[in-house]
């Protein structure tokens, strides 16, 4: 199966080098908020592709700056991941935040040792103002989404200095060759330019909202100093890709997309039925592990709304008596993968002449499938829809959202008229309610699940909390507990809700709901879904947690 590449070429981009950090995608984010493409490549990426890259003319992907991210390594460590050093020698503008300011001066033959005392946090950076970095004159560079005080940071724009981020163990003691154009109190080489080049290194995280101008520190990197220009939008993006498509697609092609009914597949369907129309034809599986109401949603929304070709293949059966008996997380996703594909061949070979294979792959999915990223990235989890379907379909592959974060692709499904049912929902995995069914995936506890979380949904719009978090659910397994139903003992399972807050869905922290709220939640749960006695909340962050228990 051949994979057509939708890479933006024909935009000029930064390249971010993910050594591992926690922050590498957020980089990645900022830069595309401030207007400019940016991707995320391995630390260990050839030489000669940044060559060709740098090499393009201008519009056609050429790249204009290199950001190295940080990392929880140090340059000493034998393990640590290094990139190769003629990077530095390219000729193009480089920033090196953190761990990539460190490798840039270790690289540069400076001196990078252990810190008297480690910096975690928030600390005073005293900088040069004539650094074409911490240059506050022109635009601001804010977003919508920077969150830090702008009264402070007003105060603060005669200053010179401002509150940054730290998160860091070594220091840069000693670099020559480069001139010193920030310090604190315990790095006194917080930040630095290479002379007679544009390289740049910041000991600390301007791409973090805790850092005061981190924006502008980026913009001016972007704009000033990578001479980029402001073309990144969800327009831009949705009127190119639609071009991308028909161009890829022909005049005769078709193509056929599995729709699960989430934001991902419906946005993949949206805009490639906006470039070839009847083309497409989607395929909606009813595996029997969807949410309440939703089989109706989707056939509502694409067949008769949208007016698309749509086959519906109703598979709850032999999805269930698939699962049966599996308790692994990771071979039930490797089940519903398996009949997923055969249905999906089977359906497709219906339908005679397709050329083209579209699914709704974002880029978390290939992260957390160790598809993409640093070359260190584990696998996380499994995705029936990234690289699952077989060679034998002789399709090429469409994943025109395969670059955008969650959050991106709302945007773009915004853009394209979306409808509110679908643009707001919360998400949903592909392998659905069974990944929210801890063991085996039974009838009864697909019933407990699918009601509690219903309700949770239902609570959280009912007291206006469901559009400000990212994901709300419920969660059932094999634990029961002992309660009391009228004035009789009885056993029943355990209910555990979910509610995170994220903005991508690469990180996420539980979200403090007020106790009338969870109450509600709660007594709902327990009087209207049959069998459940208790009801917990989950508190973890992710990381360390995922957001889905499976």
């Amino acid at each position: 199966m051949s994979n057509i590449n939708f890479s933006h070429k024909y935009k000029d981009k930064i390249v971010v080098l993910d050594f591992g950090g926690q922050y590498s995608h957020l980089i990645v984010r900022r830069c595309r908020e401030l207007g400019v493409y940016t991707e995320l490549l391995p630390y260990d990426t050839q030489i000669d592709e940044f060559k060709r890259g740098i090499e393009r003319e201008e519009g056609c992907g050429k790249i204009k700056g290199i950001i190295f991210s940080g990392s929880p390594f140090s340059v000493h460590e034998s393990s640590s991941p290094h990139c190769d050093s003629a990077i530095l020698d390219l000729n193009v503008p480089i920033l090196g935040i953190c761990y990539g300011a460190q490798l840039i001066a270790y690289m540069k033959g400076g001196i990078v040792g252990e810190g008297r005392k480690a910096e975690f946090g928030r600390a005073e950076l005293f900088f040069k103002r004539d650094s074409e970095l911490f240059d506050w004159s022109g635009s601001s560079g804010e977003n919508e989404n920077d969150t830090a005080s702008k009264s402070k940071n007003k105060s603060k724009s005669k200053s010179k200095s401002i509150d940054v981020w730290m998160s860091h163990g070594d220091v840069i003691e000693r670099l020559d060759g480069a001139d010193i154009i920030g310090y604190t109190r315990n790095s006194l080489i917080a930040a630095f330019r290479i002379r007679t080049s544009n390289i740049f290194g910041v000991q600390f995280h301007p791409e973090v909202q805790h850092t005061e101008k981190g924006d502008k520190i980026l913009w001016n990197f972007l704009y000033t100093i990578c001479g980029c220009e402001r073309n990144w939008t969800v327009e831009s993006f949705v009127k190119e890709k639609i071009e991308e498509i028909k161009r890829e697609v022909g005049s005769d092609g078709r193509v056929v997309c599995g729709l699960s009914g989430g934001i991902d597949s419906s946005t993949t369907a949206l805009l490639i039925n906006k470039a070839i129309a009847d083309r497409l034809t989607c395929i909606f599986i009813d595996t029997g592990l969807l949410r309440r109401g939703e089989k109706e949603s989707v056939i509502k929304t694409f067949e008769e709304n949208f007016k698309m070709k749509l086959v519906f293949v109703d598979a709850k059966e032999r999805f269930l008596a698939g699962l049966q008996g599996v308790e692994d997380a990771e071979a039930k996703r490797r089940v519903i993968g398996r009949l997923f594909i055969e249905l999906f061949e089977s359906e497709t070979k219906k339908l005679g002449k397709v050329d083209f294979l579209a699914q709704g792959t974002i880029y978390p999915d290939r992260i957390e499938s160790a598809g993409a990223g640093s070359m260190k990235t584990a696998l996380i989890k499994s995705h029936h829809n990234v690289g699952a379907l077989p060679e034998q379909l002789g399709l090429t592959l469409i994943e025109p959202l395969k670059d955008l974060y969650k959050d991106e692709v709302r945007k773009v499904a915004k853009e394209l008229g979306m409808p509110s049912k679908i643009l707001n929902q919360h998400p949903f995995p592909g392998p659905g309610l069974a990944a929210r069914v801890i063991g085996e995936v039974t009838d009864d506890k697909l019933r407990i699940c699918r009601g509690a979380s219903h309700i949770v949904e239902d609570e959280l719009k009912s007291s206006g909390w469901y559009d400000k978090v990212w994901q709300a659910f419920a969660v059932v397994g094999d634990d029961v507990a002992t309660g009391v139903l009228g004035d009789a003992r009885s056993v029943g399972r355990i209910v555990t809700v979910r509610v995170v807050g994220s903005n991508d869905a690469m990180t996420a922290d539980f979200v403090k709901l007020p106790y009338t709220v969870l109450e509600s939640i709660s007594k709902r749960i327990t009087n209207e879904v049959k069998g459940v006695t208790w009801v917990t909340y989950a508190i973890s962050s992710k990381p360390p947690s995922t957001i889905e228990p499976c």
